[in-house]
């Protein structure tokens, strides 16, 4: 059979990079849905969680081994297999005694091999689409990373809802996770058969130690030698400072009981929530911001995105004081957060895309990440102590005003104007 160097990126983009963000959303997310059922506190389930991001942080530390060893696509269908195996297992320990131990155990494993993934699938990104095509498309991966993620907090918790109104909250996930393991199992088998083989995505020719470690070295001296590096990593660590606590409390808040100032949702009814009207705003923003950046460029959007992200977290503090009854009301309000931010994510991920232009494009981009991981891990590892301390209407305005540091460094930023922008062919 003949090897297909190109595909149509509609062919595997889209399902690329929801394989790529469902093990992430499990990892962060769902599990602290799983975790809030199962009775533990707001201050142990964001410091645990909060520390499955140390994979994402030190990824760029691996990244070398993606980039210089077997191929991308190689990389991307090994750690769908090993994923799988990372599901099946938090599946099997969920019933256990001391099933906290065990579950982090398999989801550590899970995250581990989903920061590989990234490493992998993002490179490969690069690597098959043009410049114009990377710019266009960051909306769209961008939107089914987040319909993923959306996907773990919405049809996924409306699952674990339904089945713990028949099993009890342990048996209700393990049915869960068995399901998602059989998900990538499927991912496995169809990237494998329709990922293309693009003629850059190579085996190195240098496979010597000495040289290995020189070209590994090298790619992080690169980068640090970047003008105005200490900019980067800034505007990398703050841009999503806010998001970063908002993201770990928000769930909790929104099942935590009225009389101790939550919503009072259901598991089902938190997962239609993020699953329908959430879900839409989401796929809107995200394809709107790529398309206005591929017309005008990045330069031109970025302050624009940067307050999309961040001033929408107001409708949490609203319903935080007023505490709304009205499930439509409530979906309104999280649809407007969804919306900004899948519209203002978008500049971080072009950005990202922006400051790894080079030969070490891969690596680059997985160091960039690395830094996006640190300030996620960082804050959320705090945000539900500080939630628990200040309560949710306090700890809600502390979230708008976490929004500052990010419009301080995003003033001494540069971009190419004309990055991102279409070219146009005669």
């Amino acid at each position: 059979m003949k090897i297909k160097t190109s595909r149509n990126p509609w062919s595997w983009v889209p399902s690329l990079y929801f394989a790529e963000g469902m093990p992430y959303v499990i990892v962060m997310t769902v599990s602290v849905i799983m975790y809030k059922r199962l009775g533990l506190s707001n201050t142990d389930i964001a410091l645990y969680t909060s520390w499955l991001y140390l994979p994402w942080v030190i990824k760029p530390l691996w990244s070398p081994v993606v980039d210089l060893f077997r191929t991308k696509r190689f990389w991307i269908i090994i750690m769908q297999l090993i994923i799988g195996a990372a599901l099946a297992g938090v599946a099997l320990t969920i019933p256990t005694e001391p099933f906290l131990k065990y579950t982090l155990m398999f989801l550590w494993l899970m995250a581990f091999s989903s920061a590989t993934h990234d490493i992998a699938a993002d490179g490969f990104y690069m690597l098959g689409l043009t410049e114009n095509q990377q710019a266009f498309f960051v909306g769209i991966r961008a939107t089914f990373y987040r319909f993923a993620m959306l996907a773990g907090q919405g049809l996924l918790v409306i699952l674990a809802g339904y089945f713990e109104n028949i099993y009890t909250i342990k048996i209700a996930w393990l049915i869960v996770f068995l399901i998602l393991a059989v998900l990538f199992a499927l991912f496995f088998l169809y990237h494998n058969f329709i990922l293309p083989h693009p003629p850059s995505d190579t085996l190195r020719s240098t496979t010597s130690p000495q040289k290995f470690v020189e070209d590994f070295l090298n790619t992080f001296i690169l980068f640090f030698r970047r003008k105005g590096i200490l900019i980067i990593i800034g505007f990398l660590l703050l841009y999503r400072f806010s998001e970063a606590q908002l993201v770990k409390i928000a769930a909790p808040f929104l099942l935590d009981g009225r009389d101790i100032g939550g919503l009072g949702l259901s598991t089902s009814e938190v997962g239609v929530i993020y699953g329908t009207i959430g879900l839409i705003a989401l796929m809107v923003g995200g394809i709107s911001g790529g398309i206005v950046c591929a017309k005008d460029g990045l330069k031109k959007w970025l302050w624009w995105m940067l307050i999309s992200i961040n001033l929408p977290n107001a409708v949490y503090l609203y319903m935080s004081v007023f505490q709304p009854e009205s499930f439509i009301t409530i979906s309104s309000l999280i649809a407007v957060e969804q919306f900004g931010y899948g519209f203002g994510f978008t500049a971080y991920m072009l950005y990202m895309i922006h400051i790894s232009e080079g030969a070490h494009k891969t690596s680059h981009y997985a160091i960039a990440t690395g830094f996006m991981a640190l300030g996620m891990m960082i804050p959320g590892m705090f945000s539900g102590w500080i939630q628990e301390s200040l309560g949710y209407k306090l700890f809600f305005m502390w979230i708008l005003f976490a929004t500052i540091p990010s419009f301080i460094i995003a003033k001494f930023v540069k971009i190419d104007p004309t990055f991102g922008i279409k070219k146009k062919t005669s």
